[in-house]
């Protein structure tokens, strides 16, 4: 890269670019976001006038043609993923894309054979692993703090009252699974270093055919195992607890801990517990501030969308088995 800095523009005027991804990549140190898009001019350019974006466009599309962008954030719909990733890698833009990468595992393998065969990045913006905490936490397990890993428990459910919000619509690839129990997967694995072999799951299947609720199982070959609940229905829970033979470790507000101080709690024996204090960072931040400083130095991506693949497969799998009342599903590994 020639520039300093790289050139970001957003496709849509979604809630989590609004809040948290775009402020992210205009208070980075090697990033600057020149221009948004939407599928009505009228509301790019009213957003791009309040929040101080120099360039709006009406349709993606013109987005994607403008050759002083050199990256895009994707917050599209999860169904629209696929698509638009792969458009944008055809024109040449690096992408940052939300978290689920795409419906399915396939997909994901299509979306990173289009970054490699037009020479750009892709990464899944799952911004807690940038986060110092979650860093420090692997340390520890990798370290033998707990002693042996044994046990992984992660809960994100939240309560969704709007009945037109997209997370409801199937076409669209909604359900709690996809949108949060995705998270408590991801942890489960970043924890373990390793991919499950086995999982199982129930769900609470709503009227619009999306999953309003699931618990899950998931089983690694180290005998580690790891259990998550997830819903769209229910009061606001964000926690996991990493065990092991010789203690745990718990955390709050696990994914979106804010700006603010936060801390890891480690547990002893006879009741010992440890405060691992962190100062308050942006997250989101610092994901943007990786991504943007593998590409102007050419670095590889701490995590890339091959990542989000077996991600995904973890997912697929434990959908089936939902679907099946909760009997046991081997994961692919192709």
């Amino acid at each position: 890269m020639s520039n300093a800095k790289i050139r970001w523009g957003t496709l849509s005027t979604s809630n989590i670019g609004r809040a948290a991804v775009n402020p992210a990549i205009q208070a980075s140190i090697n990033g600057e976001l020149i221009a948004v898009a939407s599928r009505d001019e009228q509301r790019a350019c009213d957003f791009a006038d309040k929040y101080g974006i120099p360039k709006y466009y009406g349709s993606y599309e013109a987005l994607l043609e403008d050759e002083d962008i050199d990256a895009v954030y994707i917050p599209l719909p999860n169904s629209m993923h696929y698509e638009w990733t792969i458009k944008a890698a055809e024109k040449g833009k690096h992408i940052l894309c939300e978290k689920p990468l795409a419906l399915n595992a396939a997909e994901c393998l299509e979306m990173e054979a289009a970054a490699q065969a037009n020479h750009v990045r892709l990464m899944e913006a799952f911004m807690y692993r940038f986060h110092p905490r979650t860093e420090k936490m692997v340390e520890m397990v990798q370290s033998g703090t707990l002693g042996e890993l044994r046990l992984i428990h992660s809960a994100f459910t939240f309560r969704l009252t709007r009945a037109d919000n997209i997370r409801w619509n199937p076409a669209l690839g909604g359900g709690a699974l996809m949108d949060v129990g995705c998270y408590c997967v991801n942890i489960s694995r970043t924890v373990t270093g390793t991919e499950p072999i086995e999982v199982s799951a129930i769900a609470r299947w709503g009227n619009s055919g999306v999953e309003e609720q699931m618990a899950g199982t998931l089983r690694f070959e180290n005998s580690v195992m790891a259990q998550f609940d997830c819903a769209l229905t229910m009061k606001r829970r964000e926690v996991y607890e990493v065990a092991g033979t010789d203690g745990y470790l718990a955390i709050d507000k696990a994914f979106l801990p804010g700006s603010g101080d936060t801390a890891i709690w480690e547990y002893r024996g006879r009741g010992e517990k440890i405060e691992h204090a962190f100062n308050g960072v942006d997250e989101y931040q610092l994901m943007v501030d990786h991504f943007s400083d593998c590409v102007i130095h050419d670095k590889p991506l701490r995590y890339t969308a091959m990542e989000a693949v077996s991600n995904m497969r973890v997912i697929e799998a434990l959908y089936q088995s939902a679907r099946m009342q909760g009997k046991p599903i081997q994961v692919s590994t192709t």
